[in-house]
C-alpha cells in the first residue's frame, strides 16, 4: 500500500562540510543527536531520461526508518510530495501507474546508485516537539550506465516536521548563511550526481552547475534531455499554435499522476487540456492540417468522455446538495436526503478504478503517442509560416464572429427549451474563442488579451446558465422518482424554481454584459 509525504526541505553545503551549533536559532531549545543511518539508494529513469526531463525521481532505498520504493513529485521549490511503497525486488504496481504516462513502453533500468551516510540531528523544543530533522549526508555517487564515473560530497539536509511552520525554515537558513553555510547548487541529490559522473566530466571545466532551487534537473543534468522540448522564441502563426498544443499535450501527461492520485480539480484540469487542444484544431484550421487533427480531435473527445463519467455527475450532486443545505427546515419535506444520495449513486456511472484502467489502456496510451508525434512532425500547411498578426488575428477575429452570430441569435429566442441549447452552443463557442485568444495573446498582445477576459467572462454566466438548466433536468428526474416511490415532491419544486429564478436572471444580465463586450470589442 503507497502513502503520501509533503517534503518540505532546503539543501546546503559548507567548504569545511560541517553542521554550525544551531542552539541559537529561535525555537530551538535543544538540537538531539540520533546517530548515523546508512543509505543506500539505487535510482531508475528510461534510458533518455524521461523521469528526469520531467523533474520526476523513482528510487529503491534500503536503511534508515523508510525504506522502500520512493516516488517524489515537484510542488513547489523545496516541497515535494513522496509516495512510497514497502520494499520489493520489482517496482510496486501503484508506483508504475503513477509514471505510465511519462514512461509509456519504454523500459526502467537502475541509472545511479548513491550511497549515504547520514548524521542526524532533531531540532526541538521547549516542549520536546520535533521543529525539523537536520542531517549531515556525506554521499557517494555511482553511475550505472555507459562510462560514467563516481563522484563524492557533502550536504546539509534541512526538512520541516510535518506539519510544522515553513518560516521555521527561514530561521535555520538565516544561521547557517552566516556561518558561512551556502544553498546547494543543485536541487536534488540524483541532479548533482548526474551531473558529476557525467562521461568525460573529467576533461571539463570543474565549476558546478548553476544552482537551480526551482525542482528542475540542474544545468548540466543531462540538459539535452532536459531541454529537448523547448522552442525558441515564437515567429510564424505556426510557431505560436505548436507552443500552444505542447502545452495542452504536457498538462495531459503531467496530470496523469494527479488524476490517478485523485488530487482535488485533477480531472477537471486534465479535460480542460483535452478541450484546449481541440479548439485549437478548429480555431487554426488554416495552419494545420484537418485531415490529420480530426481523428486525433476524436480521440481527445473520447478520453474527456471518460475522464467526466463521474465528475459530471459529482459537480451536479454538490450543486444540489449545497441548495437542498440552504433550504429553511419546514421547506424540506420527506426523505430528500437520502432520495438524493441514492439517485447520486445510481447515475455515477463510474470509479477511480474504472478510470485508472482507461489511463492504463491501449487507446489511451497510442493517444499520448500520438500526441507525440504531432507536436514533433506537425502537420503545417502553408499558412503556417505567415505572419501571426496576420493568421493568428483573422482566425480569432472568425470565432469571435461565430459567438457574436450565437449568443444574438440565443437573445432573439423567447424563453424556453430553444434558448437554452441555443444559449449552450454560444457557451461552447465561447471557450473557443477563448483558447484561440490565448494562443494568439503573446503575439498580439493587450487585444487578445482583453478578449480572453471578456470571453472568461461571458463563459462564467453562461456556465451558470447551463448549470441551472442541467440541475432542473436533475430535480424533475428526482420529483418523478419521489412521486412514483409515494413520497412528497413539494422540495423538489421548490429548488426547481429557485433554479428557474436564477436562470432568468442570466439571461436578464445577458444583453448588457453582451452589449459591453461587444463596445470593447469596437475600440
Amino acid at each position: 500500500m503507497a502513502e503520501t509525504k509533503r517534503e518540505i526541505e532546503r539543501k546546503y553545503e559548507s567548504d569545511d562540510g560541517g553542521l554550525p551549533d544551531l542552539t541559537g536559532v529561535t525555537g530551538v531549545a535543544a538540537v538531539l543527536d540520533r546517530g548515523v543511518a546508512e543509505l543506500d539508494a539505487t535510482y531508475y529513469d528510461t534510458a533518455d531520461a524521461r523521469l528526469l526531463a520531467a523533474s520526476l525521481t523513482l528510487r529503491r532505498r534500503t536503511g534508515g526508518s523508510d525504506a522502500g520504493w520512493h516516488l517524489k513529485f515537484p510542488i513547489a521549490p523545496g516541497v515535494r510530495d513522496e509516495i512510497r511503497a514497502p520494499l520489493s525486488d520489482t517496482l510496486p504496481r501503484a508506483l508504475a501507474g503513477l509514471v505510465r504516462s511519462h514512461v509509456r513502453d519504454a523500459e526502467l533500468a537502475p541509472v545511479v546508485r548513491l550511497r549515504s551516510a547520514r548524521d542526524v540531528r532533531h531540532l526541538v523544543d521547549d516542549e520536546g516537539r520535533l521543529l525539523a530533522e537536520v542531517s549531515v549526508d556525506t554521499v557517494r555517487a555511482d553511475r550505472l550506465t555507459g562510462d560514467g564515473g563516481s563522484a563524492r560530497w557533502t550536504e546539509i539536509e534541512v526538512e520541516l516536521a510535518d506539519g510544522g511552520d515553513p518560516d521555521f525554515l527561514d530561521k535555520v537558513d538565516k544561521r547557517l548563511r552566516k556561518a558561512g553555510v551556502r544553498p546547494s547548487g543543485s536541487a536534488s541529490k540524483l541532479a548533482r550526481a548526474i551531473a558529476e559522473t557525467e562521461p568525460g566530466r573529467r576533461r571539463k571545466a570543474k565549476a558546478r552547475p548553476k544552482a537551480r532551487q526551482d525542482g528542475k534537473p540542474a544545468a548540466g543534468a543531462n540538459a539535452s534531455v532536459a531541454g529537448a522540448n523547448a522552442s525558441a522564441t515564437p515567429a510564424t502563426a505556426g510557431d505560436h499554435v505548436l507552443v500552444f498544443l505542447r502545452a495542452q499535450r504536457a498538462a495531459i501527461i503531467g496530470l496523469d499522476p494527479a488524476v490517478r492520485r485523485d488530487l482535488p480539480r485533477s480531472v477537471h484540469r486534465m479535460r480542460v487540456a483535452t478541450r484546449r487542444m481541440r479548439s485549437a484544431f478548429r480555431s487554426h484550421a488554416k495552419v494545420l492540417d484537418r485531415t490529420v487533427t480530426d481523428p486525433i480531435g476524436e480521440e481527445l473527445k473520447w478520453l474527456a468522455g471518460e475522464l467526466g463519467v463521474d465528475r459530471d455527475q459529482e459537480v451536479l450532486t454538490d450543486r444540489l446538495t449545497t441548495a437542498l443545505n440552504t433550504l429553511p427546515r419546514p421547506l424540506v419535506t420527506g426523505p430528500v436526503r437520502n432520495r438524493l444520495r441514492a439517485w447520486a449513486r445510481a447515475h455515477g456511472g463510474g470509479s477511480r478504478r474504472r478510470l485508472v484502467a482507461v489511463l492504463d489502456g491501449e487507446r489511451y496510451l497510442a493517444l499520448l503517442a500520438t500526441l507525440d508525434r504531432l507536436v514533433d512532425e506537425p502537420p503545417l500547411l502553408p499558412a503556417a509560416a505567415g505572419a501571426p498578426e496576420k493568421v493568428l488575428a483573422k482566425a480569432v477575429r472568425k470565432d469571435f464572429g461565430q459567438v457574436a452570430a450565437l449568443v444574438e441569435e440565443a437573445l432573439g429566442q423567447p424563453p424556453g427549451a430553444g434558448r437554452d441549447l441555443a444559449l449552450h452552443d454560444a457557451r461552447k463557442k465561447v471557450k473557443r474563442t477563448r483558447y484561440c485568444a490565448e494562443t494568439a495573446a503573446p503575439a498580439l498582445g493587450g487585444p487578445a488579451a482583453d478578449l480572453v477576459r471578456l470571453m472568461r467572462s461571458l463563459q462564467g454566466l453562461l456556465g451558470d446558465h447551463q448549470d441551472s438548466v442541467m440541475t432542473r433536468e436533475a430535480l424533475c428526474d428526482l420529483a418523478a422518482r419521489a412521486h412514483a416511490a409515494g413520497e412528497s415532491a413539494f422540495t423538489y419544486g421548490v429548488l426547481y424554481a429557485r433554479e428557474e429564478r436564477r436562470a432568468e436572471l442570466v439571461e436578464a444580465a445577458l444583453p448588457e454584459a453582451w452589449e459591453s463586450i461587444g463596445a470593447a470589442m469596437a475600440v
